[in-house]
């Protein structure tokens, strides 16, 4: 056990106001794994856990540490802290005591109960190139008396999408190694090894805890009751003032715990700092939360996950949060490393909409992943981004996507004699609206949707700026032909897409990308008119809805089983992400009122901000219902929202300034 002079120790934590009972907290691990929870320590999900890792060679996380059963023993009385649901209770069983909790600068538990104030909080070590990541527990004992901390941990070793039962095969063998035991039930996963700060002793007991109820995962309607294993009990005392401190680590043993939670602690404080000097508290905060996306993958390649807590690297997602999560924060560098390490996975024209380890194992299900590629590489470029780098390796891959759409690839890909870039089938939505029940894709949009022919208009608009005498003549075609094909004079803005010919005049928020971007073929008259078309019916507080509620296919809540939630994902409900074409499009569209215009859009940007203390602490959800009061829903974190509220923030101050 580690001991800190008076002058050192801090005296316990309040609770987070602000946050209710089942807002969850996240931490990552700079390799893929995560842990998350709620504030109240019951766990309502499956991927509640310590420690949900992506072991070495994996694409798949699995569930490692889903919690600890933690008993205190003082004057003959045993306190039990383990909060959980059990299938057969009504109401989740909470400890004997009273618990606070703050997020910030690690999540931290403060238990005060009969005699006794005990601190538990919890640190990811973040990998590096010269070590794993470690999952970290400390205990501090804040009060009078010395008491004794029996820990269990309770292991899922599962897939962290499902919930297997128990598995009466699992190998009981504990290996002894000092300080550290070494566990590994069955061999999907390398050994795990505990190891504690200090004198501790540890009882090899393994059992099974059997039946926890998820009840988010049940209000889903996914597998909701699961089982964990433990394979023993950690014993530690703690007198007054002292604290202890248990490493997990896969493959090897954590040398030096405490060590390692202080420097998990010291990160977690400058990632602090950082967010409390930022020009403002709401950019912050959300640049606070923009590392836990990024992450190395196996062989160093950076990488960008979509959301927590279910989403891995998908391509789509990686490109349009990439500008956001690292341009807007002054990170080419970053943003120069994910570009060039999504190179290897250009095929034929396509980039992966799931990452897999490798190409091969990659799924190319998405026909504008390497598009939303090109709009990062442009945005990189005129940032200033290494011009080296974009002539030399960036460029080359570009006009290779722009050829191989030219000569026809996959997904329906094709360029039509207009110039305009074809894309999906009936039966298969390739673009972010990709929502699909028993009865197929929710949201058809096959043909000639228009984010697709504005981002193909400007790849070749960017091509024709570095090589006219091959790509002008084809990024002036399709830019006359986009105008003709999509321009609804009577309604003044963009149809949603056109299909053999026949212009679908829903009003969506695609149309918004054609207005925002630079190398757009509309005029400013028609970037403001498409402008007005999302603001009246479209804008809600926390982001735009994908369908007008005018419109007979709306639907304003996204909740329920999984088939209710797909038919409401892209007909109503709202995603923030979307925020940084709308403010960019408003922006284009008022050159002549750029600070008047900018200072509307930043009093809007703020009612966002409110979200980060909401669902996910330090993150925005994934969507929101479309009607009010707008709901949170999906993941509690989610990349492109960030991004895009960073980059949305950043365009308003420059405008500003």
């Amino acid at each position: 056990m580690s001991t800190r002079r008076p002058d050192d120790r801090t005296a316990a934590p309040s609770a987070a106001a602000s946050s209710s009972a089942d807002a969850e907290w996240l931490l990552t691990d700079g390799a893929g794994g995560f842990a998350c929870g709620a504030v109240d320590g019951v766990p309502r999900r499956r991927y509640h856990g310590l420690w949900i890792a992506r072991p070495p060679e994996q694409a798949r996380r699995m569930a490692v540490v889903s919690a600890v059963d933690e008993r205190v023993l003082l004057d003959g009385r045993t306190t039990f802290l383990l909060r959980a649901h059990w299938a057969d209770q009504p109401e989740p069983a909470r400890p004997a005591a009273d618990v606070d909790f703050v997020p910030t600068p690690l999540p931290t538990w403060v238990t005060t109960g009969d005699g006794f104030v005990l601190e538990r909080s919890v640190a990811l070590r973040r990998s590096a190139a010269d070590r794993p990541p470690v999952c970290l527990l400390r205990w501090r004992n804040h009060g009078r008396a010395t008491i004794r901390l029996h820990v269990r941990p309770l292991l899922g070793w599962c897939d962290a999408d499902h919930l297997p039962p128990a598995d009466e095969r699992f190998a009981g063998a504990v290996q002894a190694r000092g300080a550290s035991w070494g566990v590994r039930p069955d061999p999907r996963l390398p050994t795990l090894w505990l190891t504690a700060d200090g004198v501790a002793a540890f009882v090899a007991e393994p059992a099974w805890y059997r039946r926890f109820l998820y009840a988010t995962d049940r209000d889903r309607g996914y597998d909701h009751v699961g089982d964990r294993w433990t394979p023993g009990v950690v014993e530690f005392e703690l007198g007054p003032g002292r604290d202890a401190t248990l490493a997990f680590a896969l493959a090897e043993p954590c040398a030096e715990p405490a060590a390692a939670f202080d420097q998990a602690l010291a990160a977690a404080h400058a990632s602090d700092r950082v967010a409390a000097t930022a020009r403002d508290r709401f950019s912050g905060r959300l640049a606070r939360g923009a590392d836990d996306f990024l992450y190395r993958a196996d062989g160093g390649r950076l990488g960008v996950l979509a959301g927590f807590p279910w989403f891995g690297e998908w391509g789509r997602d990686v490109f349009v949060a990439l500008p956001g999560l690292t341009l807007a924060r002054g990170r080419r560098d970053l943003c120069a490393e994910v570009l060039r390490g999504a190179l290897p996975f250009l095929r034929r024209g396509l980039l992966p909409n799931v990452y897999g380890a490798t190409p091969a194992d990659s799924h190319y299900d998405s026909c504008d992943a390497a598009l939303w590629f090109a709009l990062a590489v442009q945005r990189f470029a005129d940032a200033g981004g290494d011009a080296e780098l974009v002539a030399r390796e960036l460029l080359p891959a570009l006009a290779a996507i722009a050829c191989a759409y030219e000569e026809g690839t996959g997904l329906g890909l094709a360029v039509a004699a207009d110039g305009l870039l074809r894309a999906g089938r009936a039966d298969l939505n390739a673009t972010w609206m990709d929502a699909r029940t028993k009865d197929g894709p929710v949201t058809p949009r096959q043909g000639l949707p228009v984010e697709i022919q504005a981002l193909w208009h400007a790849l070749l608009a960017f091509l024709a700026e570095r090589d006219p005498a091959t790509w002008q003549a084809a990024s002036d075609r399709c830019g006359k032909a986009f105008v003709g094909a999509f321009w609804l004079p009577d309604g003044k803005r963009l149809a949603d897409r056109v299909h053999d010919g026949v212009a679908d005049a829903s009003v969506r928020p695609n149309m918004l990308v054609a207005a925002a971007l630079p190398r757009s073929p509309l005029s400013a008259a028609q970037r403001a008119g498409c402008v007005a078309a999302a603001e009246a019916e479209l804008l809600v507080p926390v982001g735009l809805r994908t369908l007008s509620p005018r419109d007979g296919a709306y639907r304003g809540r996204y909740d329920g089983d999984q088939e209710r939630r797909d038919r409401a994902y892209h007909q109503g409900t709202a995603w923030p992400w979307l925020a940084g074409f709308y403010v960019e499009a408003a922006l284009r569209a008022a050159p002549r009122a750029h600070k008047r215009t900018a200072a509307k859009l930043r009093a809007w940007l703020e009612g966002v901000a409110p979200e980060l203390d909401r669902a996910g602490l330090g993150h925005v959800s994934e969507g929101f219902d479309g009607d009010a009061p707008h709901r949170p829903g999906g993941t509690f974190a989610q990349a492109w929202n960030t991004g895009e509220l960073l980059r949305a923030l950043a365009l308003v101050a420059e405008a500003q300034a």
